[in-house]
């Protein structure tokens, strides 16, 4: 357990107060925290008509972590693939391979990251995209390999160069796909943690081995807020389930500071909707977030886990992630 790896997975969450410009910046300097304590890769999320979320330009946001760090992976968790022609997501990530080699994870995505009518607006007369997921994920994996020499359209550059793909998901359908591609699969516990288990299982025992991977490799992204004691800890994932609430009840605002939690979460069936997608938040001191993960990472069996931390206060963000990496 000394060094399990461990990684962050980040979306320029605008805080109150702040902008794009200071959400994306925030996100840089996350990185460059989590590369010192030796956080094995870190992710940005596509999402789209979202105001105070401003990772939309996912590639644009990889290349520019990228740029600000050294050795630490960076990659998409994820790109929305039916949102994208498979060629142009071959040459943005072949152009990242070439500029940071040996650096840059593709993770691959079903669902749009937005509403149906942003949906429209990004697929236009491509709407059916989603059903032709598993042969978009095949056709990227033509553009970027060296046997494609004789085809007819090329990803320059792309062409021949080593990008790990992974499937990303938050339902089992995502398993059974990534374990027959034989491709390395990660959960968006974060958010939709209700079918996690039953994913895990499924993917585990279905894997066929693959040009890629030999054996199943299995990543959770979890919620975690970490500080010096549990009190703290949970007073900082305040603004987590406020955020979350904002979701549910459809009135989304920049990330809030820490604060009471409203009156309206005494309500059953709201207060059992931000349980149901919380139900993979972790909170505590050193000691409590050690035996709490280590417990979960044990029931899982999962390789790695990612962590999502929608903390306010940007100092208390990069001393949650040194807190929990001395926990693990």
């Amino acid at each position: 357990m000394n060094r399990f790896p461990l990684s962050v997975l980040e979306l320029a969450i605008v805080g109150q107060g702040g902008d794009a410009g200071t959400a994306i910046a925030g996100t840089a300097a996350v990185a460059r925290h989590v590369e010192s304590l030796g956080y094995t890769r870190i992710w940005m999320a596509e999402h789209h008509n979202m105001q105070h979320v401003a990772s939309s330009a996912t590639a644009v946001l990889i290349g520019h972590v990228a740029g600000q760090t050294q050795h630490i992976r960076v990659g998409s968790g994820g790109i929305m693939l039916p949102n994208h022609a498979p060629l142009v997501v071959a040459e943005q990530f072949g152009t990242l391979e070439t500029l940071y080699p040996g650096r840059i994870d593709l993770g691959l995505g079903r669902a749009p990251g937005t509403d149906q009518v942003t949906a429209m607006a990004l697929r236009r007369n491509n709407m059916s995209a989603a059903y032709h997921f598993a042969e978009d994920i095949r056709d990227l994996q033509t553009y970027f390999s060296a046997d494609n020499a004789d085809g007819r359209v090329h990803a320059f550059p792309g062409e021949g160069l080593t990008i790990p793909i992974w499937i990303l998901g938050s339902s089992t359908d995502s398993a059974h796909l990534a374990a027959q591609m034989g491709l390395p699969y990660a959960f968006a516990a974060h958010f939709a943690p209700a079918q996690l288990w039953a994913a895990i299982d499924i993917y585990r025992r279905e894997f066929k081995p693959s040009a890629q991977l030999q054996k199943p490799y299995m990543m959770a992204c979890v919620n975690v807020m970490a500080a010096d004691t549990d009190e703290e800890a949970e007073w900082l994932s305040s603004s987590l389930y406020r955020m979350f609430l904002g979701i549910i009840t459809n009135e989304r605002r920049p990330l809030q500071p820490p604060a009471a939690l409203p009156d309206i979460l005494k309500v059953p069936e709201v207060y059992n909707a931000v349980q149901a997608m919380t139900a993979c938040t972790f909170t505590g001191n050193k000691e409590s977030l050690g035996t709490k993960l280590s417990a979960f990472i044990k029931e899982s069996r999962v390789d790695e886990l990612m962590i999502s931390s929608p903390i306010y206060d940007q100092e208390a963000k990069r001393k949650s992630f040194s807190i929990l990496r001395e926990a693990i």
